[in-house]
């Protein structure tokens, strides 16, 4: 049922996202009447209402790899005990449907609080303490393959994309340069505290791995040091509880500028796939771009 995968992303919409959901439901033999999209973004998030699982969209053919690592780590932290997200071992999976890697996922049934900024730093302490099995790899943190994928078929203004590519080359050069201290290990590649959840038992759960990877852990760092310098979203203590259980502070390194850059378009490249949605996500997009086109103005972002 796989269809040519630049078509299949090209113009991804909730709509044609609640198709393939539809399609691999049938297939995995699940019932997808009720179905809510609770989440619209690089993915498209349903949850079931005839059994607790929520279903994983992808944009298209090409994230097909991204959704066998996904079921990997599922597995393997699975195996470690490790509070990961955890997949349908019933369903045989990634299924590619219209051209749309899915996989399925077990409800995580949340309770009355969100993670906190000192929970985050603690999961990510232990995840970066982790030792692969032999013969299980992951592949190195890639910031640009997606980014040029975005870049030459989100909606966008044709003067916005020679922008980007020319901030895509940029951010190259300077990411050559890079040197890192730290040995490699498991990274998230997305750790930001809206990727834990907590559930109804008071367990702090790691969610979403898409961009899993054996890396430096300054990649994991970056986010929320990020996050809290240059776009203001934490408070003073809030920061500081995330360095303390952690133990470190990005901010005082020297590759931090390139990371808060990289971070800073892959935010925004992210972002702008999702402009036809609505409105709102159109108007964040025009704050992200102008902001990036004068690296000194404020980034006064709104957390998405």
């Amino acid at each position: 049922m796989a269809i040519d995968a630049a078509r299949s992303e090209e113009g991804f919409t909730s709509e044609k996202a609640a198709r393939a959901m539809s399609a691999a439901c049938r297939a995995a033999g699940l019932d997808d009447g009720g179905a809510e999209l609770i989440r619209f973004g690089e993915n498209a998030l349903f949850r079931l209402e005839s059994v607790p699982v929520v279903v994983r969209v992808a944009r298209g053919e090409e994230w097909l790899p991204k959704a066998r690592t996904e079921v990997a780590v599922s597995r393997w932290l699975a195996g470690e005990g490790f509070p990961g997200a955890r997949i349908l071992d019933d369903v045989e999976q990634p299924l590619l449907l219209d051209g749309h890697p899915v996989t399925f996922w077990h409800l995580i049934r949340e309770g009355d609080r969100k993670a906190t900024y000192g929970e985050l730093g603690g999961i990510l302490r232990d995840l970066h303490s982790m030792t692969l099995p032999a013969g299980m790899d992951f592949p190195s943190f890639d910031p640009f393959g997606k980014q040029e994928l975005r870049i030459g078929r989100a909606p966008i203004p044709e003067d916005d994309r020679v922008f980007l590519r020319k901030r895509w080359r940029e951010l190259r050069d300077q990411f050559e340069e890079l040197s890192f201290e730290t040995p490699k290990g498991p990274v998230h590649g997305d750790a930001h505290v809206q990727n834990l959840m907590v559930d109804d038992q008071g367990q702090v759960i790691l969610i979403d791995f898409e961009a899993f990877c054996f890396d430096h852990p300054e990649w994991d760092l970056m986010v929320t040091a990020t996050e809290h310098h240059s776009l203001g979203w934490q408070t003073d203590e809030q920061y500081a509880d995330f360095v303390r259980v952690y133990g470190r502070d990005l901010y005082d390194w020297p590759g931090y500028d390139t990371l808060r850059r990289l971070q800073e378009f892959g935010m925004t490249t992210w972002l702008m796939q999702n402009v036809r949605e609505n409105e709102r996500t159109a108007v964040e997009y025009r704050r992200r771009i102008s902001a990036l086109r004068n690296d000194d103005a404020p980034r006064d972002w709104r957390p998405w």
